[in-house]
């Protein structure tokens, strides 16, 4: 293993001949201090010119994939793999970066490091501390580049100005936070014109969210509902209108748009048309010609929840706000791995996948979340019920956002939103 001293630079097969390698960066600082760490590509003209190849805490990989944050891994606060032999032509250098939130800056850390990772086997370290900077808030922590053949620089070095500076540097732009928001119109101001008979439920969920403190939380809300044809009773006798009621003033109240993206699934999927105030009325009977068409065109004789849930994972992803998925199924489940699979990757992504069985059995992996391993954060919660009237609406809603809190709190801390 070679050990890099600040300016140095040197050919990547000095270290490695491979080129799908692994860069580690971590930081030892005082409790308190927040760091964002991310890699981007430039161009020859040292501008950061595609910011698809900024990969930062809410995107997680380029488009081709050879750009990948790994999250924490061994020891480090975030690891990137990188496959240099599939990197566009007009990306020509890496550039590793840690930036500070707060009144803080870099001459408070303990120590910090760049690491190049083979097969999981540290070739190469640059290792830098606190003495090393002064106010910077900032630093370009190690370059990957091209000059013929691949080398690495440890550079080191510091910006005052933080992401901004660091950006500009490179020709790119921080995202500024939109101004402060008008105070927010109260959910049942927003129910009482379009969706009146919303409003005794707006009350119930209200008290829900001040006492989980999402008052103030914005997010993307989607619905997902089994139309296997287990389901014929529970479409038939309005249960399932009754779900979309109950579910639509959670998307009022968080999305600024108040819309509830919706999907249908049986052994097919397919996305609806995003719920509102102002088509929820009638809503199953209604929508791509009705339930009884949902059934037959999506082939009900079958629910292959891997199928939507995949959907879901590609519309969300790259998403810049949390999405809270709200999931219905009468049990009937399979796919126990993929879905497992599914879950587990998406940890990793700013989803949080709440489950509902209603009126049925048999819900498979469904029941065994809490034992599932391998997430980045516990991403998932199920819950069953016997119909959807067998609770109260205030213990609906207590149910439904039981887990969400701690989901938002644990997904802050990897990162994995803001």
């Amino acid at each position: 293993m070679r050990s890099l001293v600040r300016g140095q630079k040197s050919k990547l097969s000095d270290f490695t001949t491979a080129t799908l390698i692994q860069v580690g960066l971590g930081i030892t600082a005082s409790e308190g201090m927040v760091f964002d760490l991310s890699c981007f590509g430039v161009d020859a003209e040292d501008r950061l010119s595609d910011d698809r190849y900024f990969i930062f805490y809410n995107q997680k990989s380029s488009p081709c994939g050879s750009l990948a944050s790994l999250g924490r891994q061994g020891g480090d606060m975030e690891r990137f793999q990188i496959n240099l032999s599939t990197l566009p032509q007009t990306i020509r250098k890496l550039v590793f970066t840690i930036t500070l939130d707060g009144e803080v800056n870099m001459s408070q850390i303990s120590r910090g490091y760049l690491q190049i990772l083979d097969r999981q086997t540290k070739v190469a370290e640059f290792s830098f501390n606190g003495a090393d900077f002064h106010a910077e808030k900032a630093i370009i922590v190690g370059e990957i580049y091209l000059k013929d053949v691949w080398r690495f620089a440890a550079v080191g070095q510091g910006f005052n100005g933080g992401l901004s500076a660091l950006l500009n540097n490179f020709g790119g732009e921080e995202i500024k936070p939109s101004p402060p928001a008008s105070p927010k119109v109260s959910l049942e101001k927003k129910l009482e014109k379009d969706a009146p008979h919303l409003v005794s439920l707006a009350k119930q969920l209200t008290v829900s969210l001040e006492k989980k403190k999402l008052q103030d939380v914005i997010a993307k809300v989607a619905l997902v509902l089994d139309a296997s044809g287990s389901m014929s009773s529970q479409y038939s006798r309005g249960d399932v209108q009754l779900v979309v009621n109950k579910v639509v003033p959670i998307a009022v109240h968080f999305d600024d748009d108040g819309e509830l993206d919706t999907w249908a699934f049986a052994n097919k999927s397919q996305s609806l048309t995003p719920v509102t105030v102002k088509n929820i009325n009638g809503y199953v009977n209604r929508e791509w010609g009705g339930w009884q068409q949902w059934m037959a065109k999506l082939e009900s004789g079958y629910n292959n929840e891997p199928v939507v849930m995949n959907e879901i994972v590609k519309t969300y992803m790259r998403s810049n706000l949390p999405a809270y998925v709200i999931f219905i199924s009468d049990g009937g489940v399979g796919y126990s791995e993929q879905i497992a699979k599914i879950i587990t990757e998406s940890s990793k992504y700013p989803i949080f996948w709440q489950f509902v069985g209603v009126g049925g059995s048999n819900y498979g992996i469904l029941e065994r979340f809490d034992t599932m391993k391998g997430r980045m954060v516990d991403n998932c919660n199920f819950f069953a019920l016997d119909n959807i009237n067998s609770i109260s609406d205030g213990q609906l809603y207590e149910k439904l956002l039981n887990e969400f809190p701690d989901w938002l709190k644990a997904a802050k801390a990897q990162k994995i939103i803001r």
